[in-house]
């Protein structure tokens, strides 16, 4: 029996990624599993060196910076079976006309999901411990504490983490959070009081959840669903001095109402995310003491980059073995995930 041919597989995405995604030992399997020229990277598939490649294209490995796959640009490519994301969401990427055409999508977004989850324990772990409070006031007395009234609010021992989405990222986040003494709290329409209890938390009404924990952080999708679902009403239901983290997308929170809850100091952000995005630049949010800000940071970046690389290049293994991808994006999922 002859060897199978392996498929020609096309980069397009921003260039910049590419050695990140794939270092050396990870492009030596990727040109082993597809026919494919690692020096051609498409970002404008109206390039006639591009469009060339795309005519014979069996699979594409896209990341961020790819073009839209548009009606257009899948009539050019009419050998085209396979997308194999390098990144998280394809909701930007991919249209109608892609999945009427039958063409497999993969996604790396499992891999995504984790370097999040980390930087919210992280995040939790520092909030929890009042940690950006004793930053300040250090910056400002050079002393240690010497009062029970500055410690008073500092420790981890039983804080209440509410968890908002079960997603992967929220799922994961979830794992990472058994091995400490917190009581976890979920909301999430789609779980089950079982399904929560099996991951190590109790599910609750989001009004409620907002009411009971000292730490909320969010793990939904932007979806119309989830537009400004933390309004100023239920902003309002968290505790006084209590956190918000947000590492998903600034449109789940009401700018302008979160604004006021922070200028007053009635609680604490950690914002990765924000809308706008980044803030305008005299926004009171880049030099309010209970605020910290990061610029969209908590998704894969620098060597992160490589584990989302290895889920592509395992997924093209998969197609050569004749197995059925292991990330493959569903249609029917698109309305309720990021």
């Amino acid at each position: 029996m002859p060897t199978p041919q392996p498929p020609r597989a096309v980069f397009a995405m921003d260039p910049v990624h590419l050695p990140l995604l794939f270092p050396p030992p990870l492009m030596t399997r990727l040109t082993e599993a597809a026919d494919l020229d690692p020096a051609l990277v498409v970002r404008d598939f109206t390039d006639p060196a591009a469009a060339k490649a795309l005519a014979d294209a069996e699979v594409l490995i896209t990341g961020w910076g790819c073009p839209r796959l548009d009606a257009d640009v899948l009539a050019a490519a009419p050998r085209l079976r396979m997308v194999l994301h390098a990144a998280g969401s394809v909701r930007s990427l991919v249209g109608e006309a892609l999945w009427e055409r039958g063409i497999t999508v993969s996604s790396a977004v499992t891999g995504n999901a984790l370097p999040v989850a980390e930087y919210t324990l992280a995040m939790i772990l520092l909030a929890g411990k009042d940690t950006f409070t004793h930053r300040e006031r250090f910056r400002t007395t050079h002393g240690y504490p010497t009062t029970h009234a500055e410690t008073a609010h500092t420790g981890n021992l039983g804080r209440r983490i509410g968890v908002i989405g079960a997603s992967r990222v929220g799922r994961r986040l979830l794992e990472l959070l058994r091995p400490f003494d917190f009581s976890v709290l979920l909301h999430d329409p789609y779980v089950s009081p079982a399904e929560a209890a099996a991951l190590g938390a109790e599910l609750l009404p989001l009004e409620d959840l907002l009411r009971h924990s000292d730490i909320v952080t969010l793990h939904v999708p932007d979806i119309p669903e989830t537009y400004r679902m933390l309004d100023g009403e239920r902003l309002a239901l968290i505790r006084d001095g209590g956190f918000l983290i947000n590492t998903s997308r600034g449109a789940l929170v009401d700018p302008d109402a979160l604004t006021d809850e922070l200028v007053s100091g009635r609680l604490h952000a950690i914002l990765d995310v924000t809308e706008p995005e980044p803030l305008h630049a005299g926004s009171p949010l880049y030099r309010l003491p209970n605020v910290f800000l990061t610029p969209h940071i908590a998704g894969s970046l620098g060597n992160e980059l490589e584990r989302l690389g290895a889920i592509v290049v395992d997924e093209l293994e998969r197609l050569g073995a004749g197995l059925s991808p292991a990330h493959e994006v569903q249609h029917s999922d698109l309305a309720r995930v990021a």
